[in-house]
């Protein structure tokens, strides 16, 4: 929206939006190819590491569920303890949110321990069908795949990163900016933070056209404009 809107160009910013991987974000970052990014808490293990990266904000809360099947017995962490559980990638942030979720219900995620069993899958639509053929008993899934196979009536919902205790009000994803570009050039990162601002203001304010905008200018692959604007809202 802050392309689309023209608040980057009010900020003199001729920005080019670049769809990359999560180490190929890490990299262009840390040497100043790319000034910024979004990203979930996978990025705080770099910068620990001392990749030249800083958070310097928020951008939303909620986006991650942890369904099982209709009706299922699961209802709490602790009735997932010896049990299978889908996830996109094993770190990846699903698998990091059910673990910190899981070890605070009593589960040890510690594949040691054998309480638990995380099977990676890259397609969330193969995690779902994994799920729905018994083959694991959980899923911790990204939004709008997540919340999609809710709406089908398919899934009970018992965790939701938005409302849950463990991490209710709390960011789940943030900006990254390049740490070179934020010493060499900090009037560059300002204004690009003042018109991601704007876009997050104007966005609150018209969520039915900002999916108008986000499915003309092909942003994402929307095809229930009432469904994303309940996600956006």
């Amino acid at each position: 929206m802050a392309k689309e809107k023209g608040f980057f160009a009010e900020e003199g910013i001729d920005a080019k939006l670049i769809a990359a991987d999560g180490e190929t974000r890490k990299l262009g970052l840390s040497k100043g190819t790319y000034a910024l990014t979004n990203s979930d808490f996978q990025f705080f293990q770099a910068i620990e590491n001392g990749v030249d990266i800083k958070i310097v904000d928020g951008i939303h809360i909620g986006c991650i569920k942890v369904l099982v099947k209709k009706g299922s017995p699961y209802k709490k962490a602790s009735d997932l303890r010896g049990k299978k559980i889908a996830v996109d990638e094993i770190g990846g942030t699903p698998h990091q949110a059910a673990s910190l979720w899981l070890s605070l219900g009593g589960v040890s995620t510690k594949p040691e321990d054998n309480q638990v069993h995380f099977l990676p899958y890259a397609d969330g639509n193969l995690a779902l069908e994994a799920l729905e053929r018994g083959q694991v008993e959980a899923v911790s899934l990204w939004d709008p795949l997540a919340s999609a196979y809710e709406k089908s009536g398919k899934a009970d919902v018992i965790m939701d990163v938005a409302t849950d205790p463990v991490f209710d009000g709390r960011y789940c994803c943030f900006y990254y900016v390049s740490g070179i570009l934020l010493e060499k050039e900090p009037g560059k990162i300002k204004a690009l933070l003042r018109a991601l601002e704007q876009a997050h203001a104007w966005i609150s304010e018209h969520p039915e056209e900002t999916v108008e905008l986000m499915q003309a200018g092909k942003h994402s692959a929307i095809e229930d404009k009432e469904f994303a604007t309940a996600l956006i809202k």
